[in-house]
């Protein structure tokens, strides 16, 4: 049955038409985004998950620069303990000169006093934002010797969040990498590498008996007692000023092993963050892809529906057209 009220071919035409501009509208929005869903509408669940992880990716981009930090950090105060081995070596060289009778100490000492002001320069300078871990006061109030480099995010299902550390010992009741600590003799903790007052106990050859055998002996206050400060000026060729100078060359060689140890700990400490680095960029890489697998649009399944889209738009036109035509055969019925 034919009417002028109802065309049905049209509306049916149009019907179509509708559905083909709409699954059109969302594969330009596709295109234009690369997402295939950009937003809790198109696929909830899906954009919930991507979220979360996008939210997680941005939290590790914050790791991953307090690891540089944090690396950096180690990188000055290693650079630091390095130049202060080099610097404490010199002396151990110039003190080893002055074992020799009848050189003048007094020169030596000025050339020791120089070394020892550069190595006070040293653990003075070794800052990296704010950081210095080589000149500290472990007396000041709030005073940590063990430092915390973040390292991870994570949170569990629950919604728990995790926050990992790579802690590094700079200073404990037992040791230190310090080579400077204000609070020497205050009784808080050791002191530094170099400041530390170290009368020691120090087997030295017996001069005085002069058979090759040894005895123990101390660094007397006269000479001073801290790689920092030590003073040779005023030791003679007298068999006690020998040995004592005997000791203090042991003792700046305790110090150095003291700072290779330290510099040691900071390598393994610098080796750690290292992995943790690529660990963490990894993991960003693997989010990345994971989100990108549940939001992104095919670009060649995209363009292929495009193309079908707008063959299937131009017949829908078409075809409302025809339909709307229909209607004017009718008149043709009155002619």
């Amino acid at each position: 049955m034919s009417s002028i009220n109802t065309n049905v071919a049209a509306m049916t035409a149009l019907q179509s038409l509708t559905q083909t501009m709409s699954a059109l509208q969302t594969t330009q929005a596709h295109i234009s985004t690369g997402h295939r869903v950009d937003s809790a509408s198109d696929n909830a669940a899906y954009w919930s998950i991507a979220t979360s992880m996008r939210s997680d990716s941005s939290a590790l981009s914050t790791v991953q620069d307090a690891l540089n930090l944090g690396a950096s950090t180690i990188d000055v105060a290693s650079a630091g303990l390095n130049a202060a081995i080099s610097v404490t070596s010199q002396i151990k060289s110039k003190l080893v000169a002055a074992s020799q009778p009848g050189v003048d100490r007094t020169k030596i000492q000025s050339e020791i006093k120089q070394l020892q002001t550069q190595l006070k320069s040293i653990g003075d300078s070794a800052v990296f934002s704010g950081q210095n871990w080589l000149s500290i006061d472990s007396g000041a109030a709030g005073f940590n010797g063990t430092k915390n480099i973040v390292a991870s995010y994570s949170h569990d299902s629950a919604g728990a969040v995790s926050i990992g550390t790579i802690d590094v010992v700079t200073q404990s009741a037992t040791s230190t990498m310090a080579l400077f600590d204000k609070a020497t003799g205050a009784g808080t903790s050791p002191a530094g590498i170099l400041d530390a007052q170290d009368a020691g106990n120090y087997t030295v050859k017996d001069l005085a008996a002069g058979d090759g055998s040894t005895h123990a002996i101390t660094i007397s206050a006269a000479a001073n007692q801290a790689v920092s400060t030590l003073d040779i000026s005023t030791l003679t060729d007298s068999t006690t000023d020998l040995e004592q100078l005997n000791a203090m060359t042991q003792m700046v060689d305790k110090a150095l092993g003291k700072m290779t140890t330290a510099a040691s700990d900071l390598g393994a400490g610098k080796s750690r963050v290292g992995l943790q680095q690529s660990f963490v960029s990894a993991l960003q890489d693997s989010i990345t892809k994971g989100v990108g697998a549940l939001v992104d649009a095919d670009m060649n399944a995209e363009s292929t529906k495009l193309q079908a889209l707008q063959v299937q738009q131009q017949l829908g036109v078409q075809s409302l057209s025809i339909a709307n035509q229909s209607s004017q055969a009718i008149l043709k019925l009155f002619g």
